[in-house]
């Protein structure tokens, strides 16, 4: 079996490829991630996946590099990670008592061949109506200014929710592992 790479320094994506079990090394693609005109969410995050993943084939030259992004919409329009406290209040005022939409990409590349399997998941989340101070009290404790949409679904995240829809509530977090795994076992990888 090809080693794994995940293209990606995020921590939430390693925790999540963590729980099956595989070696695998991180290693950070340089790729521009600017959005191109009229380019809609699942296309922009398919190039996404597949460019971090190409983008360190030359360095990993026998390998299955995985790669992943995500984009948050509400009401059409890309949300981005917040950043900071005040950016964080404001995208969770916006989210209260609404349903968002993300929409995951993941890619796997074989170096070795240039094949790749691309996918994309959306997600539905639907949060109930906020006030002021459960916001605060929220950011205060989680302070997720480096997650789009201002909150860690793994975390105390799942408190701001009235519902959730999809196939993999892991694509929410940031990397499908369902659609992973089946990817992987294409490829011929055991999993338990």
């Amino acid at each position: 079996m090809p080693d794994l790479v995940l293209a990606s320094s995020s921590p939430y994506r390693r925790a999540l490829l963590e729980r099956l079990e595989l070696a695998f090394q991180c290693a950070a693609p340089d790729i521009d991630e600017t959005p191109r005109p009229n380019e809609s969410a699942e296309q922009l995050t398919q190039r996404l996946a597949l460019g971090k993943a190409q983008a360190l084939a030359g360095r990993f030259t026998d390998h299955l590099i995985i790669g992943s992004d995500q984009v948050l919409l509400l009401d059409g329009q890309p949300i981005s990670k917040p950043g900071n406290h005040t950016a964080a209040q404001q995208q969770l005022r916006r989210c209260s008592g609404r349903t968002v939409e993300f929409t995951t990409s993941l890619c796997l590349l074989n170096s070795r061949t240039g094949a790749y399997q691309l996918t994309s998941e959306p997600f539905h989340v639907s949060f109930r109506e906020l006030d002021e101070d459960s916001i605060e009290r929220y950011l205060l404790r989680e302070q997720p200014y480096d997650c789009a949409g201002s909150f860690k679904m793994e975390g105390l995240g799942i408190t701001l929710f009235r519902a959730l829809r999809g196939d993999d509530p892991n694509s929410l977090i940031g990397l499908p592992l369902i659609r992973l795994c089946d990817m992987l076992r294409q490829e011929g990888v055991r999993l338990p």
